[in-house]
């Protein structure tokens, strides 16, 4: 008796029946799993990685169709500022060291292979309160346009009347 296989032929050979490969990642988890296989490749990031003591060091680190890769560095002390991404979703991949995520009054703290996933338009600031540099993976979708900086918030994570007077004047 003759098997599917030696029916059908070899399936790989026959590549209109496959299903067509994404050209790119087509969900949070996809974009997700792009940002852990960026991380576990040490040798393609690491060697790129520089630190600017004036500010955060930032490097495109790859695009594709509608999203694009950044890696960052963070000596102490250097932070974002509230912001959100404008219309981008978001995952933040933390490759070294420890860096501190402030939002909606909750604050953690990011060690190397946690995950982040940002949201259009929710606020956050990422602060290395460290004594030693971090380095970030960011993947934008669509690509990173705007970073809309927020007023200041204080620990409950609101907007309070010292910290608005000051953002305003």
């Amino acid at each position: 008796m003759n098997s599917d296989v030696e029916i059908a032929g070899d399936l790989l050979a026959v590549t209109h029946l496959l299903p067509p490969a994404p050209a790119h990642p087509g969900t949070v988890a996809g974009f997700a799993g792009l940002a852990r296989r960026l991380a576990d490749d040490r040798a393609g990031w690491e060697p790129l990685v520089r630190y600017d003591a004036t500010t955060r060091w930032y490097h495109r680190l790859r695009t594709g169709p509608g999203y694009e890769v950044w890696l960052l560095s963070w000596l102490p002390g250097q932070g974002s500022g509230h912001h959100d991404h404008g219309p981008s979703s978001g995952v933040l991949t933390v490759l070294a060291g420890r860096l501190t995520e402030h939002t909606g009054g909750r604050t953690r703290t990011l060690a190397p292979g946690t995950q982040r996933v940002l949201a259009p338009g929710r606020a956050h600031e990422v602060v290395n309160t460290a004594l030693e540099p971090a380095v970030s993976l960011h993947v934008y979708f669509p690509g990173l346009t705007q970073m809309p900086m927020r007023p200041p918030r204080d620990a409950a994570g609101t907007a309070s009347p010292a910290l608005r007077d000051a953002a305003a004047g």
